[in-house]
Parts: C-alpha cells; sequence; structure tokens
C-alpha cells in the first residue's frame, strides 16, 4: 500500500470517526479544558459553559432545599447517598455487574476513560481557590488520586493497566474520538467546578457528593472485573477501599470553609445533584452502548 493510499484510508476513517460521534460541544470543552486554547477556542469553552454548565447550576440552586445549617445539608446528602443504596443497584449497574461480556465490559472501559487516564487532573484547579484548612484536606484526597509520589499507584495509572490488559489503546486521544458526550461532561464539570465557577462551593459539594457515592457506585465495576477475571481490577477495587477516607476529608473541606466565612449552602447542594445528575447520565450512556456490542465480538 503506498503512501497516498493510507492517506486516503487515514482521512476516511477519520471522517467516519467524527461521522459517528460528531464534534459536539462537550467534546471541544474537553479539549478545550486540557489544552491552551487560541482567544477563539477560549471564547468558545466559555460559551458552552455559559448554555451548559450555568444554567444547570441557576437550576439547582433554585431547587435547593432551606438548608439552616451545614449540618442539615450534610444530613440530606446522607439520606441521597442512603436512599441511592437502600433502592439497589440500576438496571445499568446490574447489566454491568451480572450480565456485560468482555466485549461489552471493554466498551465500558473505553468509554470512561476520558476520565480515567486523567484522572483528577480536573480538579486541580480548585486549589487555588481555598483558604489554608480546606485545600489541605482537598489536597489529601488529590495526593492520593496521584499515588502519593509512587507512579505505579496513581489512578491513572491503574486505569492505563486496566485498558492495557483488555487489549485497548492507551493514548488518550484515541478516545478523545470516540467517547460519547456524557462522559465529556463528567470530566467538564469539575474542570467547571474547580476553575470558573463563581464559588468553590460547587466543587466541595460535587467532590463530597462523588467520594461518598463510589462507594456505592464502583461495586458494579469491580463486580464485573472479578466475574471476567480480569487481573488489573486495582482502580476499582481501591476506590472502594480509600474513598471512606476521602469523604471524610471533603467533608472536613466544607466545615473547614465554614470556619473562613458564611457557606452559601444552595451552592454546595447544587454541585451535590449537578454531579448526582452528570454521573448517572454518563453510566447510563456508558451501559446503553455497551449493551449495543455483540457479547461475544473480540
Amino acid at each position: 500500500m503506498n503512501a497516498v493510499m493510507k492517506a486516503e484510508m487515514k482521512a476516511e476513517m477519520k471522517a467516519e470517526m467524527k461521522a459517528e460521534t460528531g464534534d459536539g460541544p462537550q467534546r471541544r470543552l474537553y479539549i478545550h479544558n486540557r489544552t491552551a486554547p487560541d482567544v477563539a477556542g477560549y471564547a468558545d469553552q466559555l460559551d458552552i459553559e455559559r448554555e451548559w454548565a450555568i444554567p444547570l447550576a441557576r437550576r439547582a440552586e433554585e431547587d435547593a432545599p432551606d438548608f439552616g445549617s451545614r449540618e442539615d445539608l450534610m444530613a440530606a446528602l446522607h439520606e441521597l447517598l442512603d436512599t441511592e443504596e437502600r433502592g439497589g443497584p440500576s438496571d445499568d449497574e446490574r447489566f454491568i455487574a451480572q450480565d456485560t461480556s468482555l466485549a461489552q465490559f471493554r466498551s465500558i472501559v473505553a468509554d470512561f476513560a476520558v476520565d480515567g487516564l486523567v484522572e483528577s487532573q480536573s480538579h486541580l484547579g480548585i486549589i487555588r481557590r481555598l483558604p489554608p484548612k480546606a485545600r489541605t484536606a482537598v489536597l489529601r484526597v488529590l495526593i492520593d488520586e496521584f499515588g502519593c509520589g509512587n507512579d505505579d499507584q496513581e489512578h491513572a495509572q491503574l486505569y492505563t493497566k486496566l485498558v492495557t490488559e483488555l487489549g485497548l489503546p492507551t493514548d488518550l486521544e484515541h478516545y478523545v474520538r470516540i467517547a460519547p458526550d456524557e462522559c465529556f461532561a463528567y470530566v467538564n464539570l469539575f474542570h467547571w467546578f474547580a476553575e470558573r465557577a463563581p464559588a468553590p462551593e460547587y466543587f466541595l459539594g460535587g467532590y463530597a457528593y462523588f467520594e461518598s457515592s463510589v462507594l456505592y457506585a464502583f461495586k458494579c465495576y469491580a463486580a464485573a472485573a472479578e466475574r471476567l477475571g480480569i487481573e488489573n481490577d486495582r482502580y476499582y477495587t481501591e476506590h472502594l477501599y480509600i474513598d471512606t477516607f476521602h469523604s471524610k476529608q471533603m467533608q472536613a473541606s466544607i466545615r473547614a470553609l465554614e470556619l473562613e466565612r458564611p457557606l452559601d449552602l444552595p451552592k454546595v447542594w447544587a454541585g451535590v445533584t449537578m454531579t448526582s445528575e452528570v454521573v448517572a447520565a454518563a453510566t447510563e450512556a456508558a451501559a446503553a452502548r455497551a449493551r449495543a456490542v455483540d457479547p461475544v465480538a473480540s
């Protein structure tokens, strides 16, 4: 095959991939968040967030209960988590845990790679926006996420080992071309929380919810990995082990911020509910795409 034919085939493959996934706003926003955009790119970034994240936050704040205190809000967070857990696994979680074939599980791992391969990098912008004690509590969590200085323990490296065992590429750009919008939104939301949301309360609420909910949400992935005989399942089991500590640290960060100034409780709760909705949508999208995969595909 000569160079011209190779170039033509490569162009056709790119065109097919673009036709399949499109160049939607969440994909563009993800790329902007991971690069240094030019003026036009930054304008596009702000436009997307203005049309997506800001209205989402406004609605979430308007729907927030009239909390009398931080303790009331924390009680509501625990009630939300208890309700989600008492309801048992969703149909999607049951499908992932009990029914996915190896090919279908590979599809789910591929869809979430736009998060797993860069895990917690979207959170770093929050550090400069927090007072000392609140910042330290969040930093304790992020230190774990980045492996405490040990490359092999970094969560992104654990995900790299997982995709490698599954015969998937380790190149992030491969997944940027094919991931569903809902999985991009999963990462983009935390970029907005950390870097451009008008108050750090959004991030603290969202991350407090996420670190607490993972203790339930990741059970289906760990169960699937065990059932399918996947050796590099530590990405999931590590979260189930460490996130009790992380949940406590995020609640400590919210308390520490309150010691510095009055908390904007509706914004904290908005972070909780926005994260819950976006994570659920990403899970639903990844499971739907997996169901469409031939269970016996290689």
